[in-house]
Parts: structure tokens; sequence; C-alpha cells
């Protein structure tokens, strides 16, 4: 019995030590029957060997096998041989390894995401966009399935291993272009057939980098105002169009932190100068002063998309007045009841139209201010109305687009109210014939009629009669 007793007690204490050696696996991370999502494409059968070849070659097992969690969205051999007939490639090998992997990433998002919550909008997948250098976004689209991008359907869902969940889908899931968010996302779709009527599709799907400010739906419809997209000529739909594109990569971040400023978009002003874009971020983001950012960073290969609510038509010197609150007491003088001359609506006047174009002088708040208390005047009320409408004159050049590369020593500039002298010299000034000197601040703001300067003092008209 005592041999007995010995025997058992060596046979509980070898049990003991073969638990203790498990669980020490386990605390290693490397638990006894492990599926992770490497395991499921291993497992997975022959229908996904192409999938198992594509992730060996990009070298991710080891990625797919780490901790994640992750949510795959794991495409079929067809799919994979739909992918490389469309895009030219005669087999996996002939895909480019960074390439590759990009496009596997793009089929990756972290966490475990259930089908049940998966919702319409944007997720971000593991990809990075070359023109970015940001997390790809990626459109999920619940109205009927699960679509992904415009062109994969989960067809499986909900496959869950140990570090993630697996939907199997029908399509491999290309790096999405500009063009290819507009057309996945059902809101752009008056965007996507103004884009095809203005030939601009293979534009923002091929070219770039661009930041595009794409108008919903109810943006369009506000525009038209009751009336259809092909009423409006081609050129100038183009132009509209490329008023919302702006060169390189501007993200939401970039904009706030400039706080408010000016850009350039794709679009030509008078002049055939390219047109400014006016910003401000004090509340939201808004552009011109009438469309502000709904969406931000949707992140593609070629560039970044902002939605936004409105419509940018193109702007007169007027939009850019009202837009830029530097200029809220030069708009205030324009529009004051008292005057005899109807200056918002000769400003407003289309380019090729006399008198436009223009090039105005746009004197800022501060530069009021100053002028006011130079005329000893508690607000423009105090101000004339002959004497006010006559200094608004000398800020207007009609019939000229002037940018200020062609401003010159001692060139006289011949505005609506009388000539007044401009230098370059130590900087570019402007000098009224009362040899009072403005500074010109900010330069080339080009609206569709004409082109802004911001100068720091008003100009005023002879006054030695008083």
């Amino acid at each position: 019995m005592k041999n007995l007793s010995k025997t058992i007690n060596g046979i509980m204490i070898l049990l003991m030590s073969v638990l203790v050696l498990s669980c020490s696996n386990d605390d290693d991370g490397t638990p006894m029957g492990s599926n992770t999502v490497t395991d499921f494409v291993v497992n997975a059968g022959a229908d996904y060997s192409t999938l198992l070849d594509a992730v060996q070659k990009a070298d991710l097992a080891a990625t797919l096998s780490g901790p994640g969690p992750f949510t795959v969205f794991a495409p079929n051999n067809a799919a994979f041989d739909a992918f490389l007939t469309a895009n030219g490639f005669a087999n996996l090998d002939a895909v480019p390894t960074e390439t590759l992997t990009k496009i596997l990433l793009n089929h990756v998002v972290s966490g475990a995401v259930q089908s049940s919550a998966l919702e319409t909008g944007y997720i971000k997948t593991l990809a990075t966009s070359t023109a970015a250098s940001q997390t790809m976004s990626m459109y999920v689209d619940t109205s009927s399935g699960v679509k992904l991008n415009g062109v994969s359907t989960v067809t499986g869902a909900d496959n869950m291993v140990d570090n993630g969940i697996i939907h199997l889908v029908d399509n491999v899931i290309g790096l999405p272009s500009i063009a290819t968010h507009a057309v996945a996302n059902s809101s752009f779709s008056s965007l996507v057939a103004a884009l095809t009527a203005a030939d601009l599709v293979s534009t923002v799907d091929t070219g770039g980098p661009f930041t595009v400010l794409a108008p919903v739906d109810a943006a369009f419809a506000t525009f038209l105002d009751g009336a259809a997209l092909g009423d409006i000529e081609v050129p100038t739909l183009t132009q509209v169009l490329l008023n919302h594109v702006l060169d390189g990569i501007t993200l939401s971040t970039d904009l706030t932190s400039a706080g408010a400023g000016y850009s350039n978009t794709k679009a030509t002003g008078a002049g055939s100068n390219p047109m400014s874009l006016y910003f401000n971020t004090s509340d939201g983001v808004k552009f011109n002063g009438v469309s502000t950012v709904a969406v931000a960073d949707v992140i593609a290969e070629n560039g970044v998309i902002h939605a936004v609510d409105a419509v940018i038509d193109l702007p007169t010197v007027v939009d850019f007045a009202l837009a830029d609150p530097t200029f809220s007491t030069l708009v205030a003088a324009l529009t004051d009841s008292r005057l005899t001359t109807d200056f918002v609506s000769i400003l407003s006047t289309a380019d090729g139209t006399d008198p436009a174009p223009f090039t105005v002088f746009a004197p800022t708040n501060d530069a009021f201010t100053s002028l006011l208390t130079e005329l000893s005047a508690s607000g423009l009320a105090d101000i004339e109305e002959p004497t006010l409408n006559a200094t608004l004159t000398y800020h207007v050049v009609g019939g000229a687009n002037v940018l200020d590369s062609q401003l010159m020593d001692n060139m006289t500039v011949g505005t609506l109210g009388g000539d007044i002298t401009a230098n370059i010299t130590g900087g570019a000034t402007l000098t009224d014939a009362n040899d009072r000197v403005s500074n010109i601040v900010a330069t080339n703001v080009q609206a569709a009629n004409g082109v802004i300067h911001a100068i720091d003092k008003v100009i005023l008209p002879p006054l030695t009669a008083n």
C-alpha cells in the first residue's frame, strides 16, 4: 500500500507538471490549437489557394498571425482571377510585391468588426495611400447586403478566429482612386454625372495627387435650382467642377492649423489665372463663405476627398469680399444704403462684360479704422455720401486684371475715380492724390471677374478743395 501511494503521488506530480507547462505555453502567447487569420487562410481549402499564395508572397503570414485583432475581407480564387485579368496581370507572380502587399492590406481593418456592426460610411484599412501618406478609406454600403468600395460584396460573414474575424468577399478590393470613392458613394451620384458630362472622370481616376471638395447630391440640387445638369454649358460646368479640385494633398488638419487663408483651384479666373479659394475654420471648415465640409479626409490612392454641403460656384470679387471677414468694413461701405452707385452690381459683372474684369485694391478693416481716426469720424455714417462714393471708386480699376507682377515703379494706375501711382521698390505701394501711401499687404486673390489686392490704408480722392 505504501508503494502504491508513492506511485499515485508520482503520477499526480507528473500531471501537475504537464499542466503547469501547458499554462506556461499559453502565457508565452503560443496556445495549443490556435486559429489565427493565417491559419484560417491555410485551412480554407482550394477555393482560397490564391489568397494563401498572395499572403505568402507578400510576407504577411506572420502579421496576420499576430495579436490583432483584425477584420479581414477575404477574396476567393475567382475574385483574384477577375482582378488579375482586369489589370493585365498574367498571374499572381506578375503583380509587384509592393503593390500586392498594399492591396492585401486594403482588405484588413484594425479591430474585430462583426457584420452586424458594419454601418454605411467610411472605415480605415491598413493600406497607406501613396499620395496622402495616410491609411486608406473604405466605403461600406449596407443598403443591400454589405458592399465595399462599390466593387466587393460580403458572401460569408462572421468567421471567427482567435485574433479577429473574417468576412468572405466576391471581388478583390483594389486601391481606390478619387473616382472609385465618388462612384461607390451614392451621395455623390450627381457629382459623378457632372464629372462624366465634363469628361473629368479619368482625370480624378488616374491623375493627381488632388484634394477634391465633393458636393453631395443635395448640394447639386440646390445649385441647379430645378434646372437639369444638361442645361449648363460644358465649358462652364467644367470650370465649376475644377473649382472644387486643388493640386496636392490638403487634409482637414492642414486647414485647421492654418485657420484661414487662400489657396488655388484647378479652375481659371480672369486672365486665365488660377482661381483662388478662401477657407475659414472659425466655425467648421468653410470655403468661399458658402460651402462647409460635412465629411473630411476620405483617403484615396491619388488624393483626398472632403464632402461639402454646397457647390462652390465661380466666385466674383464681391464673393471674396463677403467671404473674408478681413473685408467686412469694406463690404459695409460698398452696401451703404446712401450710395448713388450700385457697387455690388458693378463688381458682380461677368468677365468680358464692360467694365469687367476688375482690379480691386481692397482696404482691410484696420485700414478703415485708421481712416475713421484720420477723419475724426466715429463710423462710416459720419462720412458724407459723395466722399464715400468717390473714395470707393478709387479702389477699382475697370477693364484690367492686373497681377502684382505687372506693377512697376512710377506706374500710373487709372481707377474708376482717377489716377493713383504704383511703386514696387521696397515693397508694393499705392500713392493717392494726397500723397498718402498704401502698402499692398496681400496679392492676387483671383476671382472669375477680376483680382483683389489687400491694402493697409484707404485711398482717398483729392481733398485739397476741402
